[in-house]
């Protein structure tokens, strides 16, 4: 293998960084919020595209492409694609005359040699022959690729401004734009080092290219905690339209005015490491990405890449992860993998088809709500105005709590893919929505500045719609397949109809009163209800300030299906509007079976027994450590992770998880997620274990992070231990107790 070459990261860049810094130069106001009034290009959105071998691959891109309505595209090429399917490819998008960017890449191990002269050479003859064959009929030419990634470029500085030297010099001679120099993700000290550098040389290119990615920060609108670490995150406020605008103010500070993000993709594999439904929600992001970049007023252009790809494409080429290219295609889009049979649109096609047709050419006039969990921005296009909407982390908001009744009638209003959707009363969620009236309505709104929606849903639940509940004094959300199934259950399980079991006819009567109801859509299912009964007064007072149990319960069963957590499946809530007393509200789900809970395993492990459901209690360790280490992975605290709430099926020497009682949980979507939070969940699951076992548990749970089993996490379980004991002796439960000992006495 041959030797990495010197980081670009060097003292002078470093140096150069700061100078700008110290200065105040990236200062800007309220960068972090989009600046109003100003027009989106009518080519602001493109795709980087690729072919293969076969021809009729050449005709599928390009019918997709115009399917897409996008005219702007992107494409790589390197040594020896002059003889290759990749000319027949160029050949074929400008015999269709669409606006070419030629990104010229050289192979990493040119890249390290440049300063030998023989590189150079080749470099240049390569320019010559691409500029002979194609100069005129391509739109600009793009140098330079991901230069602050040695390993997936091989550039040092010293080396890249050998070749762009080159390169600047031979298409300038040709009268062509020249973009460059293709940094990766938000670094902006190498942006000011380098173009520092070229307007020294007097070789400044005519467009800045920035990979402006932000997938690491999961959704477009969170503030970045790569910048100044999670403390800081909401402090410096480095989100993707600050980052935007202080890339373009870098460049106008060296005399560039024109910036575009080259690459930039949401990775569906790298969206299911947190959440479920990876296709939506890549298609929701990408939608999202561009409206927020177009109304930043940064950008010129903004591409995604690579159009054809099983991981970050928008289009699918039936492939799996294990056959991904060993060079990222950031870097260099080879070509599209697999066979054209098996290619197929994803849900993110459609969503960057209609975003495109919504804001190209578009004006954006201003944001209506923004940073609080709530995002609406106003656009004008010819004869309409419309409002982007959408939440974020899994939020929702009923459209009637934010617009008069009248403004919501007048409304056209389309799906993220583009599709009408018919109702006028709905939720805004994940997935953006169009709101379109004719201009001169005026729209009116409740909205208030610090509003922050405090509803969870999981927006990509399969044949499946939410419908509010607004009637009788009583508010809340049923979830079903249509209207006509949502009636059914709001007339049969509406808390008018409901009645709080006795102790006797209850599956549990304590706090809460848990009992099961025929369900109305299928006589032979049921569905599990749960009401608040008792109410201690420490608990009302600080339940007061939070929403009503019946609602909390949604939220954590709603939060786990987001992740791909096995939990009973919300089908209502319901409260009553005014409640004082805090036991007005109902949960219902979907009643779950299980053929026995995690702590009864445990039980029968504390005395004695060696397996369980015909299985090990090592494999059971195993299977439970994986299952907990997932959860905590997607960034779930459950809280309430005792033995009883962890039901347990088994099929074929697998055990699968689902929890229920799910009204204390908490997730996050940014923090790492602390070892504090992942012991208090495992002392709860662990309790009814005794030491050996819970020692053996805790090894197979804490070796998946490369955590031993240390004295400071036995601490934690002897605590809890304590606490434990100390309810059952002197809290409510020991009270009961001593009252009927004396009694008995």
């Amino acid at each position: 293998m041959s030797a990495q070459p010197p980081s670009f990261l060097t003292a002078q860049v470093i140096r150069d960084g700061l100078s700008y810094l110290l200065r105040g130069k990236l200062r800007i106001k309220n960068a972090h919020l989009p600046p109003a009034n100003h027009t989106i290009p009518n080519d602001f959105i493109g795709v980087c595209v690729a072919s293969n071998e076969n021809p009729l691959t050449d005709d599928y891109v390009i019918a997709q492409l115009q399917d897409l309505g996008i005219t702007e595209v992107r494409l790589d090429m390197r040594y020896g694609d002059l003889k290759n399917e990749k000319a027949r490819f160029l050949n074929a998008l400008i015999a269709n005359h669409f606006n070419i960017t030629l990104h010229l890449v050289q192979p990493i191990d040119a890249a390290k040699k440049m300063l030998d002269i023989n590189q150079q050479t080749i470099w240049q003859q390569f320019i010559q022959d691409v500029l002979n064959a194609f100069g005129e009929n391509i739109k600009q030419i793009e140098i330079g690729t991901t230069i602050n990634r040695r390993r997936w470029c091989g550039y040092t500085q010293a080396s890249f401004l050998v070749t762009w030297d080159i390169a600047y010099r031979a298409i300038k001679a040709h009268n062509i734009k020249l973009v460059g120099p293709n940094i990766q993700d938000f670094e902006p000290i190498y942006n000011i080092s380098l173009l520092k550098r070229l307007n020294l040389a007097q070789q400044l290119p005519d467009i800045v290219s920035n990979n402006l990615f932000c997938e690491r920060v999961n959704e477009p609108e969170s503030f970045d905690h790569r910048v100044f670490k999670y403390q800081w995150t909401h402090i410096f406020r480095y989100n993707l339209i600050k980052k935007a605008r202080i890339l373009k103010k870098i460049s106008q500070d060296f005399g560039v005015n024109a910036l575009i993000s080259p690459v930039a993709f949401w990775a569906v594999y790298r969206i299911e490491r947190r959440l479920v439904e990876g296709a939506q929600k890549q298609a929701d992001y990408a939608a999202r990405y561009f409206l927020l970049l177009a109304a930043s007023n940064s950008l010129n252009q903004a591409n995604w890449g690579a159009f054809i790809c099983q991981r970050e494409g928008l289009i699918d080429d039936g492939l799996t992860e294990a056959d991904y290219p060993a060079l990222e295609r950031v870097a260099y889009y080879k070509n599209a993998d697999g066979v054209l049979a098996n290619y197929r649109p994803k849900p993110s096609f459609n969503a960057v088809k209609t975003v495109a047709k919504q804001i190209q050419n578009a004006r954006y006039i201003q944001t209506v709500a923004t940073g609080n969990g709530l995002e609406i921005h106003h656009f004008e296009q010819d004869n309409v105005q419309f409002h982007a909407a959408w939440t974020i982390n899994g939020k929702a908001v009923a459209l009637n709590k934010i617009y008069d009744a009248a403004t919501l009638k007048l409304a056209n209003i389309l799906h993220r893919d583009g599709l009408p959707i018919q109702t006028n009363v709905g939720l805004v969620t994940e997935s953006p929505i169009y709101l379109i009236w004719d201009k001169p309505t005026e729209v009116k709104s409740f909205l208030k500045a610090n509003f922050s929606p405090n509803l969870s849903i999981f927006a990509h639940i399969s044949n499946k719609q939410y419908f509010q509940v607004d009637q009788d004094g009583w508010q809340g959300l049923v979830l079903a397949k249509d209207a006509e199934e949502a009636q059914l259950l709001m007339q049969t399980l509406h808390p008018n109809n409901l009645k709080s079991p006795t102790k006797e006819g209850a599956l549990r009567h304590a706090r809460n009163a848990i009992w099961a109801v025929p369900d109305p859509r299928n006589d032979s299912c049921k569905l599990t209800i749960k009401q608040p009964i008792k109410m201690y007064p420490h608990k009302a007072f600080f339940d007061r300030f939070k929403p009503s149990k019946a609602k909390r319960s949604w939220h954590g069963a709603m939060e786990l299906m987001r992740r791909g957590i096995d939990t009973a499946q919300p089908v209502a809530y319901f409260e009553k509007i005014g409640d004082r007393s805090l036991k007005q509200n109902f949960y219902i789900c979907d009643f779950v079976t299980s053929e026995t809970t995690i702590g009864q395993i445990f039980t029968a492990f504390a005395n004695g027994e060696t397996s369980y459901l015909g299985l090990t209690k090592e494999n059971i360790f195993q299977q439970f450590a994986l299952f907990c280490n997932n959860m905590h992975t997607r960034l779930v605290f459950f809280r309430d992770f005792s033995g009883g709430n962890i039901l347990v099926n088994h099929h074929n020497g697998q055990l699968s998880f689902s929890l229920i009682d799910t009204a204390r949980l908490r997730t996050f979507n940014l923090t790492p997620f602390p070892i504090k939070y992942r012991i208090a969940d495992l002392t709860r699951a662990c309790h009814k274990l005794d030491w050996p076992n819970r020692t053996r548990m805790m090894q197979s749970y804490l070796g998946l992070t490369g955590r031993q089993f240390n004295w400071q996490h036995q601490l934690s379980f002897h605590i809890y231990d304590i606490k434990v004991g100390l309810k059952r002796r002197i809290g409510r439960k020991g009270i009961k107790r001593l009252i009927k000992w004396f009694k008995g006495a």
